[in-house]
């Protein structure tokens, strides 16, 4: 999932991580968003995120051998049920937007206007969005604040286990 590093300003990263690039705080939001790596309370909201709809049981985020932790309950049950209607994956808008001109937590609907998900963060033509997976091979849709239609489309990220790389 890639190199992320605090150094001192002396440090040159480049003689850490060979092959690498420096590379700014737009850049790495940018790079979670195209490989699906969901951070902080935009991408996962208090109250509202699930740990198996954020694949966290993917990066290992989630003990299924050891608990008490809140949700607990509810996470074991849909996890040995197997049914898992939406999950947090990557998109790629057809347009690059400017930052604020789609409102928080945008609807994301098909193309008959059936709601298939919640965008969540995005940065220019890349973001998350919580999808059904009903609806996510399907041409998507959000509207910006000024009403303008813009095309999504959902990915699998190639880090997810196999049996859900469909």
């Amino acid at each position: 999932m890639g190199w992320r590093l605090v150094l001192n300003k002396i440090d040159n990263p480049l003689d850490i991580v060979p092959d690498s690039h420096l590379g700014d705080i737009q850049d790495y939001h940018r790079y979670r968003y195209k490989i699906g790596i969901a951070e902080g309370v935009k991408d996962l909201p208090f109250g509202e995120a699930i740990p198996l709809e954020s694949n966290l049981v993917y990066m290992n985020g989630i003990s299924f051998t050891k608990g008490c932790y809140i949700g607990q309950e509810l996470t074991a049950r849909t996890h040995y049920t197997g049914v898992i209607r939406k999950r947090l994956m990557p998109i790629q808008l057809d347009n690059p937007l400017p930052p604020d001109s789609v409102p928080e937590k945008a609807q994301v609907v098909t193309e008959s206007g059936k709601s298939a998900g919640r965008l969540r963060s995005y940065a220019g033509d890349v973001g998350l969005a919580m999808v059904r997976l009903a609806f996510a091979n399907e041409p998507l849709h959000l509207r910006t604040t000024g009403d303008a239609r813009v095309q999504l489309k959902a990915s699998v990220p190639d880090w997810w286990p196999n049996d859900e790389n469909k």
